[in-house]
């Protein structure tokens, strides 16, 4: 572990929906300027904690703090604000918008700063298409499109931490490739990154730790490189 800031703390939550816990008893923490992955099987519980943190689904029990605040305090609107963007499956673009009026309802809690056309020329230089589209309505754009939407909407927040949820999920091999060199050249301008990703070949090959999810526990933690050679791993997500 690096002598860097801690960023995100997770201890002993449980969560999930109704009367349901998903998460049962999850610890995990991210460094400032951390690229972490959670990888696991579809029905893991991965995508319930970027819910969790973003309070989009409800704390039974646990701590999450984020940047030394109580993240366990906050309304799901307030979550943005404190410098954590999340990028949902799915995508979840406005169709009936332009490309460039997508990206701009990303910056909502940062409509006075003085720096927003810069952070539009970014995520043009990051995803060189939406330039060519920022007119064009966001639901006549190829899947791949929308995920660079979506993923430039959250960096118009200019975030601490950016929550990726299954980001390659549908997507042509050469679009998840597009999509990969990007978190890279993201993590490398220093945001730190939480990645959910059914992709296990990829979330190892871009982020520089993970946790494995099984049925809402985490199993196994280590480096990427750690956990690639693990032959648990190897069988389960990498066919080996």
């Amino acid at each position: 572990m690096n002598a860097a800031a801690l960023l995100l703390e997770i201890k002993g939550l449980r969560a999930g929906y109704g009367e349901v816990d998903v998460l049962h008893g999850i610890d995990l923490e991210i460094r400032d300027g951390e690229f972490v992955c959670i990888i696991g099987a579809n029905t893991a519980g991965k995508s319930t904690i970027l819910r969790a943190i973003s309070r989009l689904v409800p704390r039974a029990s646990g701590t999450l703090r984020f940047a030394g605040a109580d993240l366990s305090t906050r309304a799901s609107h307030e979550v943005p604000a404190l410098g954590i963007a999340h990028v949902p499956e799915g995508r979840h673009v406005f169709p009936d918008m332009s490309v460039e009026d997508n990206l701009m309802l990303g910056a909502f809690t940062a409509r006075s700063a003085s720096d927003l056309p810069e952070r539009m020329q970014r995520i043009f230089e990051l995803f060189p298409r939406l330039r060519e589209r920022r007119s064009q309505l966001a639901g006549t754009l190829s899947g791949g499109e929308q995920q660079m939407v979506a993923v430039g909407r959250a960096l118009m927040l200019n975030p601490k931490l950016l929550l990726l949820d299954e980001p390659s999920h549908g997507l042509a091999p050469k679009v998840v490739e597009e999509m990969h060199d990007a978190f890279v050249k993201i993590h490398s301008g220093g945001t730190s990154i939480l990645l959910v990703e059914q992709n296990v070949g990829l979330a190892l090959d871009v982020a520089t730790r993970g946790y494995v999810l099984e049925t809402g526990r985490i199993t196994l933690q280590g480096s990427s490189a750690e956990l690639s050679q693990n032959p648990a791993v190897r069988a389960a997500y990498l066919g080996i």
